[in-house]
C-alpha cells in the first residue's frame, strides 16, 4: 500500500455513524467516522501539524500563479497524499497570487484568517457533507477578498457562487476522492472566477499530475491532469 494510515500506511475505511475514537498521536478522544483498517485514528490537529509554515512561505512567494505556489505547498512535510491541510492550502495559495497579480489585501492578516477558516473544515467533508473542502478553501478566499459576512450582499453573493463553480468542477468529474485533483480544479474555477468578478489576472500553467504514484484511488485517464487524459467532459465544463 502507498501512503493511507499516518501510523502504520494500512487503507482507511470510513463508516456512516460517528463513534468515539482516541488519536494515535495526542490521544485525544473524539467523534470520527475515520480510521484504518488497523482501528489507528489520526486527529485532524495532528494530521496537519506544521502547517502553520504556509504563512511564512507565502509571504516570501513573488509568483502571480496559485498552482506553482501549492506545489511548494505539496512538498513540505506537513502535506500528504490526501487530508485537511488542503482546505488551507488552496485559499492560502490563492491569496498571494492575487495579492501578487495586483489584489489590494493586506496578505498576511488574510493568510491567518484563511487558517483559521481553513483548519475549522474536517477531513472527510467531501463524501460526508456533499462539499470538498478544497472547493469550499476558494469561498473562503473569495469571502476574505471581498470581505463578507453572513449580512453583505455582493460579497455574500459571490463567495457563495465561487464555492458553487469550484464544487460543480470536482462533482463532473467524481469520486473517489483525490485531495490533488480537487485542489487543482478548485483553483483553475477560481482564476478564471476572478478575473471576471474582480479583474485581477492570475497565472495558470498547464497541470499534469505529479502524485499518481502516491495515489491508491488515483482514477488514471478519468483524470484531466493525467498525462494522457479522456476527460473531455471536464474540458467542455471547465471555466
Amino acid at each position: 500500500m502507498k501512503e493511507e494510515c499516518l501510523i502504520c500506511k494500512a487503507p482507511l475505511v470510513y463508516v456512516e455513524a460517528e463513534k468515539i475514537m482516541e488519536c494515535a498521536i495526542c490521544h485525544k478522544k473524539e467523534n470520527s467516522k475515520t480510521s484504518c483498517t488497523k482501528g489507528h485514528y489520526v486527529c485532524n490537529e495532528c494530521h496537519t501539524k506544521g502547517m502553520d509554515a504556509i504563512i511564512g512561505l507565502c509571504l516570501k512567494e513573488s509568483s502571480k500563479n496559485p498552482v506553482e505556489i501549492i506545489w511548494k505547498m505539496m512538498e513540505q512535510p506537513f502535506c500528504h497524499m490526501h487530508g485537511p491541510e488542503h482546505h488551507v492550502m488552496v485559499g492560502s495559495a490563492l491569496l498571494t497570487a492575487y495579492k501578487n497579480a495586483g489584489g489590494d489585501i493586506e496578505l498576511r492578516q488574510a493568510l491567518i484568517e484563511m487558517m483559521s477558516r481553513g483548519k475549522s473544515v474536517p477531513g472527510g467533508v467531501c463524501g460526508f457533507w456533499g462539499a470538498c473542502g478544497a472547493g469550499i478553501s476558494t469561498g473562503i478566499f473569495v469571502s476574505i477578498i471581498s470581505k463578507s459576512t453572513p449580512l453583505a450582499v455582493k460579497p455574500f453573493g459571490l463567495s457563495n457562487l465561487m464555492t458553487a463553480k469550484a464544487l460543480e468542477q470536482i462533482g463532473t468529474i467524481g469520486g473517489p476522492r483525490c485531495c490533488k485533483r480537487n485542489s487543482y480544479l478548485s483553483i483553475l474555477a477560481a482564476v478564471g472566477f476572478v478575473k471576471n468578478h474582480f479583474e485581477v489576472e492570475m497565472e495558470k500553467p498547464e497541470i499534469i499530475c505529479r502524485h499518481t504514484a502516491q495515489n491508491n484511488q488515483c482514477i488514471g485517464k478519468r483524470c484531466p491532469f493525467a498525462k494522457v487524459s479522456q476527460s473531455t467532459l471536464y474540458k467542455k465544463t471547465i471555466i
